[in-house]
This record gives structure tokens, sequence and C-alpha cells, in this order.
């Protein structure tokens, strides 16, 4: 802890209050503190001297299960083929935020786990740093990243367009998008995806009609409002992730208008009720038990086998064809 304290130019006591949250720590100190934890690998002496060199049969799971309910269907997944294979697992909230994805990893491998499966935060670089310091395999889930790790996820780049040019085929000529959390690969996929359908449709993309609905529902509601006030409009809508979908139905209450009479709508992810109220939600649907067990499945492999070249698993999304769209159910 005092070389801890010495790199980061702190105090001993200082590290102690950032990693056992026993004062509050401005957020640059604390930036400092966990950018040094995650460069050496460092572990307090009592979880140093309660690692075993035996496997515990124990996976974390890093994600935003509680914050984001769409995880809750990943985690479903790992269960399952946790629990048939005998292993327990540990879950930590990130709340996609790169600070808590460390500590909630720190956290994790103070327990002993034996690998950590990991939903990436917009950066993810101190948490994974952390992680190959303590020789811990990681599995990226739902977010793929350009680096030599085990990973899985959808695809959202041609599932994303083809919402759009379905939206293009029925006629709407000015389309727009409410994003999600900015840096996400899955926000930066879906983004493209959309502009890939605009391109194919051979309409113009007007920037104004794209805005940014950020990490929860509430911040997609602003987004959709602000977007859906203006007297130019668009007429057919993309929404980036099932949070951005909540926020903009609850929007277009708010607003008093109708779907599809004056907005059509076209969502990335399904959920179990978008079939079941008025208008029923075009979509897309991703594999999202599939994955998680998929992503299970990759953990016990690299455990077995730590040579095993590193695979990258894109599972294909369903294009849910229902009348949100405006067209005939």
């Amino acid at each position: 802890m005092a070389d801890i304290a010495r790199r980061a130019g702190v105090s001993a006591t200082t590290v102690s209050h950032v990693l056992n949250h026993t004062r509050h720590v401005a957020p640059e100190t604390e930036a400092a503190v966990l950018a040094v934890v995650a460069a050496t690998g460092y572990v307090p002496d009592a979880v140093t001297r309660s690692m075993r060199t035996v496997r515990q049969r124990m996976v974390g799971l890093a994600m935003s299960s509680i914050s984001n309910l769409y995880f809750s269907d990943v985690v479903r997944g790992i269960e399952k083929a946790a629990r048939a294979q005998g292993y327990s697992i540990l879950l930590s909230e990130t709340h996609d935020e790169p600070r808590q994805e460390l500590r909630a990893v720190t956290e994790l491998l103070a327990r002993s786990v034996d690998a950590i499966i990991l939903a990436a935060s917009a950066d993810p670089s101190l948490a994974l740093t952390y992680c190959e310091q303590r020789n811990v395999p990681v599995v990226l889930v739902d977010r793929l990243l350009p680096l030599e790790l085990d990973q899985i996820g959808a695809e959202s780049v041609e599932s994303t367009a083809t919402l759009v040019t379905h939206l293009a085929e029925l006629g709407h000529t000015r389309i727009g998008m409410v994003t999600s959390q900015p840096g996400l690969s899955t926000t930066l996929e879906r983004l493209e995806g959309f502009r890939t359908g605009m391109s194919r449709a051979g309409l113009p993309i007007d920037e104004a009609l794209i805005v940014e609905g950020g990490a929860t529902a509430e911040e997609g509601e602003r987004a959709a409002h602000e977007l859906l006030g203006r007297s130019d409009r668009p007429s057919g809508l993309v929404l980036g992730n099932n949070l951005m979908t909540i926020g903009t139905l609850r929007a277009i209450r708010g607003l008093g208008l109708r779907v599809p009479d004056d907005l059509a709508l076209a969502s990335f992810d399904d959920f179990e009720w978008a079939d079941l109220f008025e208008p029923r939600l075009t979509a897309i649907a991703q594999p999202v038990q599939e994955m998680g067990e998929q992503a299970f499945q990759l953990v016990t492999e690299r455990l077995e086998n730590p040579d095993t070249p590193v695979r990258r698993v894109v599972l294909a999304s369903t294009f849910r064809h229902r009348n949100s769209c405006g067209c005939v159910a």
C-alpha cells in the first residue's frame, strides 16, 4: 500500500480510503490511485493470504446488470451453463463507468474467482490491465473490442441497417436515431449501421436528427423529447437499445404523439412485452441467453487450455417485424 501511495503521490491513508470506501476521496485522486492499482495488480494483504493455487469453481461477472435489465437474460444464460458444470457465479455492478468497473473487478478477484466475464465500459483499460497483472482470464460479452481476448456478442451493424432500410422502404425520408451511451462498442456499431442503412437507401443524413440518449431511460426520454419536439421532427425513428426505447415511448406519450400514425418506430433490442402492447414493436432481437451460455463456455475452455487461440464469436440477430413501423400487423 505504501508503494501504491508513493506512485500515486498520495498518503497510504488515502489509498486505504479509496480501496475500502471508508471516506470520500476527490475524483482525480481516486482516479490516480486506481490507475496505479490497475498497473501494478495490487491486492490487499488479506486477499493475498486467501489466494489458493486450486480452482474455486467460481466465475465473476462484471456488468451493468442492475442498471440495465437487458443483461438479466445474459446472466441467466451464464448461470444456466455454470450450474450445469458445477460452477458458482459472483456478480458485481459496473454502472458502465470505468472506475466502478475496476472496483467491480478488484472485488471479484478478492473473492478468488477463477475468471472474469466482462461487459466492457467505454474504456475498460484499467480493469483489463488489473486482470492481466493477476493472470486471470477475461471473456468479453456483448461488447466486442479490437483486443486479443476471447469475446462474444451479437451482430449490430447490418441489423441496424435493416431497421433503417425497412423504414425507408415504407416511404420515410426523414429518419432519426436515439443512440445509447457514447463510447460503447455497441453504440458505435449501431450508429455505423444507421449511417450504412441511410446510404443504401440513398437518403441524406441530417446530423440534427441523431441524438445521444445516454446510459438511462431517463436520459433517453430527454433526448427523444428534444428531438420529437422539433417542428421538423423525423417521421421514422431508430432506437439504439432497450433503455432508449423505454425513454422514447415515455417522450412520445408526454408529447401526445401516436405510433405509428405520427411516428414510425424500430428498435434495437426486443423484449418479452414488445409483442404485448399495441402497436407491437418492430425490433432486432439478440440471442442474449445463448450469448451468456457461450460466454461461459469460452471461460471454461480457456481455463482448461490456456494456450487455446483467442476466439471472437459474433452471433446472428433476428429482425422481428411487427407494426410499430406502420406495417399491417
